[in-house]
């Protein structure tokens, strides 16, 4: 049985999720940017907090585990590269290391660029992952501490997924990168649509995450510097991929 997704509005913009297993009754928190949503979904569903996942060190997906340990607990789970910067850890892991909740088991995948040290959970069986600010619904994170060859690198670990995976990203920044989005890759036809719906959406006040892999495969530009179109576009025709990343990336920090 597939682990129970709830996405979490937290702080202005961000997104924590909680994750169940409902034979077992084990419930898991993907970062903790405030106690108080995280507390009040686990009590709308009358579950029990049993771990903490931590994909990087930023305030705003961390600030809130002291007042949710307060109140239950759980294991809390980070990168090892990255302890020294999270809360105590119960448990360190790195890439490649696995880890369960109820009867569904997570890989963890090295993320780095956003950060060094960021990392995403994948839950093949439940076709989730967690990305946080690597992999962004029409984006990726500010390239704050990596490099532009690791990010591209981590994209592209995330890009070979199932395309029928649900990207679980850490912020409701979506509008914004649609219309950055357009500005690189403006004839895809697949973009425009998803754009018009972003808008619908976020008129209503709806969220925009998450999002399916296959969307982000067909609309996000940083998962598309390999395409001639796009290449085109910018004037890099024939191009590295990673250097059309970069100037995509630099593009989007001026935007």
């Amino acid at each position: 049985m597939a682990l129970q997704l709830v996405t979490i509005p937290c702080l202005s913009d961000n997104y924590a999720y909680l994750i169940h297993d409902a034979n077992t009754g084990e419930t898991a928190v993907v970062d903790v940017p405030e106690a108080g949503p995280i507390q009040r979904a686990l009590a709308d569903n009358g579950w029990t907090l049993t771990h903490i996942l931590l994909t990087h060190h930023h305030y705003d997906h961390i600030d809130g585990v002291a007042d949710l340990l307060a109140t239950a607990s759980a294991q809390v789970i980070g990168a090892a590269a990255d302890a020294h910067r999270l809360p105590p850890l119960h448990k360190a892991v790195n890439e490649g290391d696995t880890l369960r909740i109820g009867s569904d088991e997570a890989h963890v995948l090295d993320v780095s660029g956003h950060t060094v040290g960021h990392i995403a959970f994948h839950f093949p069986d439940s076709k989730l992952v967690f990305t946080a600010d690597s992999l962004m619904a029409l984006g990726c994170g500010r390239l704050f501490e990596g490099t532009p060859a690791q990010m591209h690198a981590s994209l592209a670990k995330l890009a070979a997924l199932p395309v029928d995976t649900t990207v679980c990203s850490g912020h409701e920044y979506t509008q914004s990168n649609a219309n950055f989005a357009l500005t690189i890759d403006p004839a895809n036809e697949a973009l425009i649509s998803r754009a018009d719906a972003i808008r619908v959406a976020r008129d209503k006040g709806q969220p925009t995450v998450p999002s399916t892999l296959a969307e982000e495969l067909a609309t996000n530009p940083f998962l598309r510097a390999h395409d001639p179109v796009i290449q085109t576009h910018l004037g890099l025709d024939g191009a590295d991929p990673v250097d059309v990343f970069a100037d995509i990336r630099a593009r989007k920090d001026r935007f």
